[in-house]
């Protein structure tokens, strides 16, 4: 929810006369913290008789996500630096892990299995590193509300900062690792074709879809442990249910529609079409990508957002 001090046309209208300017900054493992009175949390978000929930949420999120961007971008940093700590090569793992990834993948699929789709790296990769930012978001925000259990008990921080920092780190690791897609595009001596400048776009809707998805799994797993590892499972087999190894073509048409279902398609569509083909998607793909991305937003932060004031009761 809103806070009321986040702007002043909402703030007339919050019953909590006092939730204005109650604020504190507090030095906690390096980061600062705005302590903010719990009630400021309850506030209603907008004037009274306000009918668009949908649009109410969202701007919530947009409004809480700009007012605490340093502690977002500090956490993100912090999960970064955990992941690569004590690692010789540190944040070349980012760069590393894809193009080792390509020559397994690419010797096993073009040498054993022999698809026979020519540069297979690159129609794999284009497509496998928007999953795998996809996957290890999930996998690492699912565990951001727990693993901050002791902060969330001792400082009063809106609790979105915690999946959202977890994308925000992932999304470095994703941009990162375009660099050797692109390098491995001139080194097999793939056209690179201008469609890459379309990247942002898919990039944008992919975002914005893994965010809901995983305050919908952060949430689930404050109440039921066992959600981390199902997880897990899930994943294993959406990749598989997803067009990644294989293009959707290789389905039979009578079960097509079937893999049509999976909503990630149309969100990660965008970028083997740039990257490989050189293509745009068609405006209805397009539409379909976000569609889906601000659905699972909608949905995913709703949820958060109604249980997010008893996560302290079980962290």
């Amino acid at each position: 929810m809103l806070n009321c001090g986040a702007t002043s046309s909402f703030a007339k209208s919050c019953p909590i006369s006092h939730c204005a300017n109650d604020t504190r900054e507090v030095a906690m493992g390096g980061l600062n913290f705005a302590t903010i009175n719990k009630d400021r949390f309850s506030c209603p978000l907008g004037p009274p008789g306000a009918q668009n929930l949908g649009a109410i949420f969202l701007t919530g999120l947009l409004i809480d996500t700009f007012r605490y961007r340093e502690l977002i971008w500090e956490l993100a940093l912090k999960e970064l630096k955990i992941r690569y700590k004590r690692s010789v090569l540190g944040f070349l793992w980012a760069l590393l892990n894809p193009a080792l990834m390509m020559v397994v993948l690419t010797i096993v699929f073009s040498t054993i299995l022999r698809f026979g789709i020519p540069h297979y790296a690159i129609f794999l990769l284009s497509v496998l590193l928007p999953w795998t930012f996809f996957s290890q978001s999930l996998s690492y925000a699912v565990e951001s509300v727990i693993s901050n259990g002791d902060l969330i008990k001792k400082v009063a921080v809106p609790k979105l900062v915690f999946p959202v920092a977890a994308v925000v780190a992932n999304t470095i690791n994703l941009l990162l690792s375009l660099i050797p897609l692109a390098l491995l595009v001139v080194a097999m001596g793939h056209p690179f074709y201008w469609t890459w400048l379309y990247l942002p776009v898919p990039t944008i809707a992919l975002v914005i879809f893994t965010l809901g998805v995983t305050f919908l799994f952060a949430t689930a797993n404050v109440y039921y442990r066992d959600v981390s590892h199902i997880l897990q499972i899930l994943l294993s087999a959406w990749f598989y249910f997803t067009p990644i190894i294989y293009a959707l073509d290789f389905i039979p048409a009578n079960v097509r529609w079937l893999f049509k279902l999976n909503p990630i398609i149309y969100v990660i569509n965008g970028f083997r079409l740039a990257v490989y083909y050189g293509q745009l998607p068609q405006w209805p793909s397009i539409a379909a990508s976000f569609v889906c991305a601000f659905a699972s937003l909608l949905i995913g932060f709703a949820i958060f957002r109604k249980y997010q004031d008893n996560f302290v009761f079980y962290v």
